[in-house]
């Protein structure tokens, strides 16, 4: 006699990784229940990317106004509302809640509003009700969740990427701790709006595993743009006044009226079930799984941040397809997390696909490096002091390109087209037999003739 299922599959987390793997699956006949204990739309879209880039742009327009007069425009003093910006904001993440929810409904996806935990391989407990649901296969796609990294003295005074969209009035002051996209994209936006902005990293360069020279390009740019203090940390928080103050490990202080802490995100797997079932995380925290997204357990797989495979929404989003795909549509493939191209939505921006120069040179040994360092033509007339930098990475063997490294405007727009290319296989000969777009700053990656550096294998004994 077969085993009795209420559903084919049960989704645990409505972000985006489990919403597209609900939706493709119900496409294909399945019966699906997703379980969403917050918002439907995840992390990206109530209190990450989306709300994050509005605020983004919000920012830039600061530079715009006073670009404008180089340009014989006269602006008025302009006035910014922190209250428009965030009741505007607030309405377009609740209308495209209602999109999600809309979606999987016409999808034919039940909705649970509920907690979910898993109670053996093929039970799932809604923690609200106390019902139990039998599926065929349950998913989990419960994302990750910011931490307050290392534990100090006063930590509960400090918010975190979560909390950011909650703040009623921007904070007049501001400190930032942290050194990775989240860090510095924050540290940009209240800068930009006018907080004297402190961000604070306890290396000596912005974002881990980008390319250096671009790190370095951050930094100069941020020096400019708010107070930048590289290789520190903070020992301890106390209210004073109304205030916060931040004792520093070199003995000084900083008074502010907010700390944001973005120092780094865990998987959200507290009192999940996974020990129930036999699931063991890794050392990071994360449920391991194979490239089909399956765990140790057949019937039970991950997707997205949870998994800390490749943590960006498009990456949840691709492994949530690839699952529903393979297990209910008959047709199998795997994500490839191996050319992700991808953006740091500071200002200036930054775009990266591939591979950084110390990387490629470890995988191919022999490689060219051709770089494009200028002033931005607008930069001519608003007279802002500012650069582009371009860089690409070439395997001197198979004249591919294997990274492609972009700071400067619309970087992330330009990166999204070039990961089309590089993700093909393109060589630098196509490249260069590409036909320049005049005049724009993109137009240097197909016109870079001669290498700036030629790296060779280290010769050892």
């Amino acid at each position: 006699m077969s085993e009795h299922f209420d559903v084919d599959l049960f989704v645990i987390g409505g972000g985006s990784g489990g919403v597209r793997a609900a939706r493709i699956a119900a496409g294909y006949g399945a019966r699906v229940t997703l379980a969403e204990e917050y918002r439907v739309g995840g992390t990206c879209v109530i209190r990450g990317c989306v709300p994050k880039k509005l605020m983004v742009y919000a920012g830039r327009f600061a530079d715009e106004f006073e670009d404008a007069a180089g340009f014989g425009w006269s602006v008025p003093e302009p006035r910014f509302d922190w209250s428009v910006l965030k009741r505007r904001r607030d309405a377009e993440v609740a209308r495209l809640e209602g999109i999600y929810d809309t979606n999987l409904l016409r999808a034919g996806v039940e909705i649970v509003p509920q907690r979910a935990v898993i109670e053996d391989a093929h039970t799932v407990r809604l923690v609200g009700s106390g019902e139990r649901v039998r599926a065929r296969f349950i998913l989990v796609a419960v994302g990750a969740s910011p931490v307050k990294e290392p534990v100090i003295p006063g930590a509960d005074l400090a918010i975190t990427s979560n909390e950011v969209f909650d703040l009623e009035a921007r904070p007049e002051r501001i400190l930032v701790v942290g050194g990775g996209y989240i860090a510095v994209e924050f540290a940009g936006v209240f800068a930009a709006l006018g907080s004297r902005t402190t961000l604070l990293h306890r290396g000596d360069r912005l974002l881990r595993g980008f390319d250096d020279e671009i790190r370095d390009a951050l930094g100069d740019a941020y020096a400019k743009r708010l107070d930048l203090r590289l290789g520190r940390t903070v020992q301890s928080l106390e209210r004073r006044g109304e205030g916060i103050a931040a004792r520093l490990d070199d003995g000084s202080e900083i008074e502010v009226d907010q700390v944001l802490v973005a120092t780094g995100r865990r998987p959200n797997v507290a009192g999940l079930g996974l020990e129930r079932v036999g699931i063991a995380l890794d050392r990071a925290g994360a449920i391991p799984v194979d490239a089909t997204s399956r765990t140790t357990i057949p019937s039970i797989y991950a997707v997205g941040d949870v998994t800390n495979r490749a943590n960006l929404t498009p990456i949840a989003i691709r492994e949530g397809h690839a699952f529903a795909d393979t297990v209910f549509g008959n047709k199998p493939w795997c994500v490839d997390h191996r050319l992700i191209p991808t953006a740091v939505f500071s200002t200036p921006e930054i775009g990266v696909v591939g591979h950084n120069e110390d990387v490629a040179r470890e995988i191919y040994g022999a490689i060219d490096v051709y770089k494009a360092s200028f002033r931005p033509m607008k930069a001519t007339l608003s007279g802002r002091d500012e650069k582009v930098l371009m860089k690409v990475v070439v395997d001197c063997a198979s004249d591919k390109v294997v990274g492609v490294h972009l700071f400067g405007h619309d970087a992330g727009e330009i990166i999204q087209a070039v990961g089309i290319a590089v993700t093909m296989g393109a060589t630098k000969a196509d490249f260069d037999r590409t036909i320049a777009v005049h005049p724009t700053a993109s137009e240097e990656l197909v016109t870079m003739r001669v290498p700036a550096v030629t790296k060779r294998p280290v010769a050892v004994g």
